[in-house]
């Protein structure tokens, strides 16, 4: 798991994602590198998108409709709360 994770910070960071980087990042993480996985991370990844691949993701996908409701849900919170607010102003002037 800690080769994918590797990868998805190099893909954050706008780096190139080929063997010497990965190993980079795990060697910095004091990780035990397995050559053989890493060459086959890296070539498996030669011809993915992976900002595509993310987005395709159902993890990434759940997230996101999550938040998107989430958000939803605060703007009518606040909708409510301004119409009581002007509500209780108007009682003052009663």
């Amino acid at each position: 798991m800690e080769y994918v994770y590797a990868t998805l910070l190099l893909h954050e960071a706008k780096q190139e994602i080929n063997e010497e980087s990965v190993k980079k990042v795990l060697d910095a993480a004091k990780a035990k590198i397995d050559n053989g996985k890493l060459k086959a991370l890296v070539a498996s990844l030669a011809d993915v998108n992976i900002d595509e691949a993310i987005k395709e993701m159902p993890v990434a996908s759940t997230v996101q409709q999550k938040t998107e409701a989430k958000k939803e849900e605060h703007k009518e919170e606040v909708k409510v709360d301004e119409n009581k607010a002007a509500a209780g102003l108007g009682a003052l002037f009663s």
